[in-house]
């Protein structure tokens, strides 16, 4: 019996010893990490140009996070969920404008077109990228062909390199997500602003994709910019022509009409 009492008092001794422990550990943890805290305050408030440089870091790395949050596949655009083709006149003015244009020059059905034109400005939106920027990307890559294949393995309207991107196309399905046109799009847009955002600006960007898609062109950022260029009119034009007709509309003292539908 008196063994077991010693027993029992040893292991209280134990435990009481590894719970003091415990919180002299956490205690001194927490005092090192409060001055790390208070010396890298210190550190940036010295030199301003390094806190400009850790705000933009963490500011990209918040945005990162919260565009891989809107593009996962539990929030509502998985390739399986969403349709392939759509009404044209079912879009904004601009976009079926574009949506119009770019099926007489590329020669595909306005329908299709139109579903890749409006995931690409929701896209452009998130992204702080242009719309017309991304559809000049998808225009030079790969002539809007979703099937399109180079000789390096660029797969899709934005010639995606599967083993490369292996970790974005695992939640769309997988390296055969390529070829599914939206899902394809979501991943280059993806890529596009992870690029942008490393190098500091758009054309910087659009650069280091070509390099990462492997379009060794040397003309190709021209292509592109030329491609963007004669998109932007498109919708330029309309928002001119929308002033002018309100600017009208104003002076003569009539109501704008109700439906922003166009005819073409």
């Amino acid at each position: 019996m008196l063994l077991l009492l010693n027993i029992l008092h040893a292991v209280r001794v134990i435990l009481s010893d590894a719970k003091d422990g415990f919180v002299e550990i956490s205690r001194n943890g927490l005092a090192l990490v409060g001055l790390v805290v208070v010396t890298i305050a210190l550190i940036l408030s010295a030199r301003p140009e390094l806190q400009e440089r850790a705000t933009a870091r963490v500011l990209g790395w918040l945005e990162s996070r919260q565009l891989a949050a809107v593009w996962s596949p539990t929030s509502g655009y998985a390739a399986l969920e969403r349709t392939t083709a759509g009404d044209p006149l079912d879009l904004p003015a601009e976009q079926a404008s574009v949506t119009y244009w770019l099926s007489r020059k590329y020669s595909i059905s306005p329908e299709p077109m139109s579903v890749l034109v409006a995931e690409a400005f929701q896209l452009g939106e998130r992204a702080q990228i242009a719309p017309t920027l991304i559809l000049a990307i998808v225009a030079i890559e790969s002539n809007f062909n979703p099937y399109a294949q180079s000789a390096v393995g660029g797969q899709g309207l934005m010639q995606i390199l599967p083993h490369e991107q292996s970790d974005k196309l695992e939640s769309l399905g997988g390296p055969m997500a390529t070829f599914d046109p939206l899902s394809n799009l979501r991943v280059g847009v993806r890529v596009l602003h992870e690029l942008v955002m490393q190098n500091g600006s758009i054309d910087a960007g659009l650069a280091a994709y070509a390099e990462a898609t492997k379009s060794r062109e040397s003309n190709y950022l021209e292509r592109v910019l030329q491609e963007e260029q004669r998109l932007s009119r498109i919708t330029q034009s309309l928002r001119q022509a929308r002033r002018q007709d309100a600017t009208l509309r104003q002076m003569r003292g009539t109501a704008p009409a109700k439906s922003d539908a166009i005819s073409l």
